[in-house]
């Protein structure tokens, strides 16, 4: 499938790359085909929800409206999924977990702590800042108190994973001697701290106070590690 220059990490995109079929015999490539297809339906159906929930929330995103969108007729949609809530699941699945997975698959450090980690959070700051991906974010944080299962969801595959990897970060950091403050890897969340304070900061005040978040990260490292010396 061709990427939409226009998006960022659709979930069509991620999907397709996950489910293209090997080269099948002439024998196989009917099954083959109609495997593809089933793919492509899924992924797009996947967009589709993305862009629905996105512009209508959780609560008010009805299944026509995404069969419409996605351009499938509405049974279609329980070939792939038993409700909106699993729809939804595999939308963070496809379009946040991936960016996290990262975190727990960075190489031991061969430099500083500090670096792994700001070349880390910079990464995830662009790919989620001002993406769908961010808009995903805020959806959760506005609707999760409504929906505790899928507020319970995004905690175990996302949350954790990346609560986890930071906590992994800080103590390499405090065993080398990079970071004083011990009492940091009880509360991993103080690191990520800038990244949601940024993803809410954009939907809310942004026209009104625009906000570097790559410099707001930088400074509140320093505060973490120290500033950093010039030579």
């Amino acid at each position: 499938m061709t990427k939409k220059p226009t998006k960022v990490a659709t979930p069509s995109a991620a999907l397709a790359n996950a489910t293209a079929p090997a080269p099948a015999s002439s024998e196989e490539a009917p099954t083959s085909n109609r495997a593809a297809r089933a793919a492509e339906r899924r992924a797009a159906i996947v967009e589709a929800a993305m862009e629905e929930f996105i512009a209508r929330g959780f609560a008010a995103t009805r299944l026509d409206d995404i069969a419409r969108r996605a351009g499938v007729a509405k049974g279609t949609i329980y070939l792939h999924f038993k409700d909106k809530e699993s729809m939804f699941e595999e939308l963070v699945r496809t379009v946040i977990v991936p960016v996290v997975a990262k975190l727990n698959a960075l190489p031991p450090p061969t430099g500083s702590v500090r670096d792994l980690i700001e070349a880390f959070a910079g990464n995830f700051l662009k790919e989620v800042i001002g993406t769908r991906r961010g808009d995903l974010v805020r959806l959760i944080v506005a609707e999760g108190p409504r929906f505790p299962s899928v507020a319970d969801f995004y905690y175990r595959e996302v949350v954790s994973r990346g609560i986890a990897g930071m906590r992994a970060l800080i103590e390499l950091g405090i065993a080398r001697g990079e970071i004083r403050e011990k009492d940091l890897a009880r509360y991993p969340q103080i690191l990520v701290a800038p990244a949601m304070i940024a993803v809410i900061w954009q939907s809310l005040f942004a026209r009104h106070a625009p906000l570097d978040a790559q410099d707001m990260l930088r400074v509140h490292l320093d505060l973490i590690f120290g500033e950093r010396r010039t030579t």
